[in-house]
Formats: structure tokens, C-alpha cells, sequence
């Protein structure tokens, strides 16, 4: 029988219980032995340069230490690095990338995919909220007592039917455009790299960003932060939104120009239901937090049992996988690693 390969988990046993069901953590036991990261010594990068040589799958997640040169240089048998969260930027620079990974053909797993599932599901909640200005009825009824408040439309366009523009075709984008398909709307996306073939499949119109705010109901946000997307949306573009529209964003709070979002959203048009802002948290005194067309969250939208756990269900597939040679989903295109989030 062949030597199982050898994995060094790095994640907190915390950590673990979030992202794995019992059945998947013991199917990665039985399928690699498994050498866990004692949680009470401290995990650097130079400590793990010193134990990472005989490890062929390394495990990674929120707080691991980003992997150097030197990580890199020591790790002589590593085939996988999977990350059980979200983005590898963090870790992972693209001269370690171009210089090591792809080189030695080492491939990369990220839980993002997972985590999609769980923001796309708040995505299509504050779509809803906001149309609906729910927030605005609960609390008229509950500081004021007024019961349908006449200041507030009971009537318009709701998700049903709406045109709903989407600012990048992510991966979190693409479950949004599954998640509304029983809402009959018309989907509008603004993606430079979105090939023809897919928008066709996927059913949806390219558009360009001013055609996008001009004429959605709904805008959602769903841009990488990368340096070409910084401010990417500006105030002319805020200034085309129908009145009584919804802004939406989930991605990252510098993708929107927070001074232009300051005062578009003065003037009252539209509501923005931001989960991330720029700077986050907001200061005490910062305005958009006393605009009452401003619904602000505290940057939760990709948690839930759901999507974590889906990780850990991911990531035994891609050490299974990558045993076999086989592709996976969730694996990181590091051929296209400056484009991604």
C-alpha cells in the first residue's frame, strides 16, 4: 500500500469545527496523515521554513503566515497549498507565485468559491431589503408607532422583474445570477475579461458601466480589489441611478468612491446597502453612517453554516484531486493570479 502523503494543517482547531463537518475532517484523515500546528506555539513564516520540507499539502487559512521565498525554497516536496478561506493574496505574492508555484507546477485551492455561496444568499437579501425599504417601515412602526407610513412608497419595483446591472462577473456574481433566475429579471454585467461564450450561456447582457447605473433598477457590487478597481465607480456614474434604485455592495468599499457615494447619497434617490465601506469600520462621525437612506452592515455577508462548511468538503476534494492529477474546483488560475480578488 503507498505511503499516504503528508499534510501540515496550519488552522486553528476553532477554525476546523468552522470550515469542516465531522465527516468530511475525518475523510482528510483517512485520506493523508495529517500533522496538525500545536495552537499554542506561534506559526511564522521562518518557523514554517524550518517544518515544511517533508510536507507534500499545506494548509492555510485567515492569520497563517504568507509564504516567502524562503517558505517556498524549503518546501523540496509540496504539491498543494490549500487555503480553507477566502482570498491567498494575502499570503501569496505573485513573484512567490511566477517564481515558484507555477514553475513547479505546485497548485493552489481556495475556499472563495464556498464563501460565494453564503454572500450571493446576503446579496440577494439586500436586494429585496432595499427595494422594500423594509428597514425604513420596521422603524417607523417601532420608534414612531406609524403604521404604513405615508413618506414611504408602498408600491414600486421590486426584485420581480427588475433590471438588475452587476458590476463584474466574479464568482460571487455568477451565484447572484443563479439565485435570481426565479425573480424574471433582466441581468445586466460589466466585465472587460467576461468571455462572449459565457454571457451568452449565462444568459446576460454586457454592458458598459454608465449603461449599467443608467438604466438598473438594482446595482450590485461584486469588483476585485485590485489597483485598476480602486474608485472604480465615481460620481458620475452614482449620478445615473433611476431614482428609488438600490446600490449594493458586498465586494470591497474602496471599488466605490466614498466621497462621490457621500454626497450622491445625500440628496436622498437612492438607497446603498453597503456590507464593506472604506474605511471599515467607519469612523463615530462619518456621514454615511446618519444618512437614513444608508444601510450599513458590519461586513458579514459570507458568513453562514453553509458555505463554511462547503470549504472543508472542497478541500478534501482538491487533496483527492491532486493525487490523482485530476483538476478541482476552487483551484486558483495562478496564470491569472494580478486579476484575481
Amino acid at each position: 500500500m503507498p505511503e499516504r502523503l503528508r499534510l501540515l494543517y496550519l488552522p486553528s482547531p476553532s477554525h476546523t469545527e468552522l470550515a469542516f463537518t465531522p465527516g468530511w475532517w475525518e475523510r482528510l484523515n483517512r485520506l493523508v496523515q495529517v500533522v496538525e500546528w500545536a495552537p499554542d506555539v506561534p506559526c511564522t513564516s521562518e518557523q514554517l521554513a524550518e517544518r515544511i520540507g517533508e510536507v507534500e499539502v499545506l494548509v492555510t487559512a485567515w492569520g497563517s503566515p504568507r509564504l516567502t521565498d524562503d517558505v517556498l525554497r524549503a518546501a523540496t516536496r509540496l504539491r498543494l497549498i490549500a487555503h480553507a478561506a477566502g482570498s491567498v493574496k494575502f499570503m501569496l505574492s505573485e513573484e512567490v507565485v511566477r517564481e515558484h508555484l507555477i514553475p513547479r507546477g505546485i497548485r493552489v485551492f481556495s475556499g472563495n468559491g464556498a464563501i460565494a455561496l453564503n454572500v450571493a444568499e446576503a446579496t440577494v437579501g439586500m436586494m429585496i431589503m432595499g427595494v422594500r425599504r423594509w428597514v425604513d417601515h420596521a422603524l417607523a412602526y417601532r420608534e414612531r408607532g406609524v403604521w404604513r407610513d405615508p413618506a414611504i412608497p408602498l408600491n414600486g419595483q421590486y426584485l420581480l422583474g427588475a433590471t438588475v446591472g452587476l458590476v463584474s462577473c466574479s464568482s460571487v456574481a455568477r451565484e447572484v445570477i443563479r439565485l435570481l433566475r426565479p425573480f424574471r429579471t433582466r441581468i445586466l454585467v460589466y466585465d472587460p475579461f467576461l468571455p462572449a461564450g459565457d454571457a451568452r450561456r449565462m444568459r446576460i447582457v454586457p454592458v458598459d458601466l454608465p449603461t449599467l447605473f443608467r438604466e438598473s433598477h438594482i446595482v450590485s457590487v461584486h469588483a476585485p480589489l485590485l489597483p485598476e478597481t480602486v474608485g472604480l465607480i465615481r460620481a458620475e456614474h452614482l449620478r445615473l441611478m433611476r431614482d428609488g434604485s438600490v446600490l449594493v455592495n458586498t465586494s470591497r468599499g474602496r471599488v466605490i468612491d466614498t466621497d462621490a457615494l457621500v454626497e450622491e447619497a445625500r440628496i436622498g434617490r437612492f438607497t446603498a446597502v453597503l456590507d464593506v465601506t472604506d474605511p471599515e469600520p467607519l469612523l463615530p462621525d462619518h456621514p454615511l453612517r446618519h444618512l437614513p437612506n444608508v444601510i450599513i452592515l458590519p461586513h458579514i455577508a459570507g458568513t453562514g453554516y453553509f458555505g463554511y462548511h462547503r470549504i472543508g468538503e472542497m478541500l478534501v476534494k482538491s487533496v483527492q484531486a491532486t493525487i490523482r492529477g485530476l483538476p478541482f474546483e476552487g483551484e486558483v488560475p495562478l496564470n491569472r493570479y494580478e486579476q484575481i480578488a
